[in-house]
């Protein structure tokens, strides 16, 4: 413990433990699991909270080799036994990149995909080329780089081939190929009924795409490949979306396979159902029926949605007739 502690402060952190943890040090070999609840806060009078993973409910996970963007928690963790509570003091040059891991997590933690906004290029690029990050409190760390104060809790760590492997943490290669088993998994959710597992499954999927698209140039025969994956998953998260009532979401995402590919039924027919939902009929109309157009097998389908659609209309229109007349009675 002594020998490590000096390491440490011959490399710019200074740990203090605060609660012992439980057996020995596990060694952290490639591929470890290590579960922890973190604190960040500034070195300030009043250690202000950066970011506090309980608060968000859900503790960390970060797998030993994989090249996580902060380097200093890989290195700080694996000085802690399960159990353990610890406080470590990081100089500066630790934490430069941790405004830019910050808005990952919080995007995750929001259920965001969280590479968004972020191009494919190392982390002190990312710096400056991002002039804010959306979040006042990171914007001010990534003007004015200084020392943080990590607070960690560790949960758990599970040694390498005990545990099933998250997406987020996959090799480029592991990504794709895990890809379609997580689709027939999503898919299997959904039959079961199971709607909201089925969406995180999908959104799991397209979010392992978006980072390996991410990678390659725009166009390109390899970018097309992964991005017409992304769209027929983005097509069944939409339907899982349109089964929860959020409506708008599967608007918003249908218009994003719209704007790349015009002729997409499938896109069209679900973003008309939810125009209808949120009595946009005239929006409706013209989508259900340019998927009618496009596909003409489906004007049976479209025509009784359609008949549906007006028939929600015309209640909705005599209840808040009946309504304004109670009113002014």
């Amino acid at each position: 413990m002594a020998d490590q502690s000096l390491a440490l402060e011959a490399d710019g952190v200074v740990k203090r433990l605060l609660h012992g943890g439980r057996g020995p040090l596990p060694g952290f070999a490639h591929g470890t699991k290590a579960i922890f609840h973190y604190r960040t806060l500034r070195c300030d009078e009043e250690r202000t909270v950066l970011d506090d993973s309980r608060a968000r409910g859900k503790p960390m996970e970060l797998i030993i080799g994989k090249k996580f963007k902060l380097p200093i928690w890989e290195t700080i963790i694996s000085t802690m036994r399960s159990g353990e509570v610890a406080e470590f003091w990081c100089e500066a040059k630790h934490v430069l990149v941790y405004p830019l891991v910050s808005k990952s997590l919080r995007n995750i933690a929001v259920g965001k995909d969280p590479l968004e906004g972020q191009r494919h290029c190392c982390g002190i690029s990312q710096l400056h080329d991002q002039p804010s990050l959306g979040h006042p409190d990171l914007d001010d760390l990534q003007s004015h780089p200084q020392p943080l104060i990590f607070l960690i809790e560790m949960l758990e760590v599970q040694e390498p081939g005990t545990y099933e492997q998250e997406a987020w943490a996959m090799s480029d290669q592991e990504k794709l190929e895990a890809v379609p088993h997580i689709h027939v998994e999503g898919n299997r959710l959904f039959k079961e009924g199971r709607v909201e597992e089925a969406a995180k499954k999908y959104h799991d999927a397209i979010a392992c795409l978006k980072n390996l698209q991410m990678k390659e140039r725009p166009g390109d025969e390899q970018w097309m490949m992964l991005d017409q994956m992304v769209t027929s998953l983005l097509l069944n998260y939409c339907q899982c979306k349109m089964l929860l009532q959020e409506y708008y979401e599967v608007i918003e995402y249908c218009t994003s396979i719209i704007n790349k590919y015009e002729d997409n039924v499938k896109a069209h027919f679900r973003r008309g159902k939810a125009q209808g939902a949120v009595w946009n009929l005239p929006e409706a109309r013209k989508d259900l029926t340019t998927a009618a157009r496009l596909d003409p097998s489906l004007e049976p389908l479209v025509t009784r949605e359609l008949r549906l659609i007006e028939a929600r209309m015309r209640q909705k229109d005599r209840e808040e007739r009946d309504l304004f007349k109670g009113l002014f009675q």
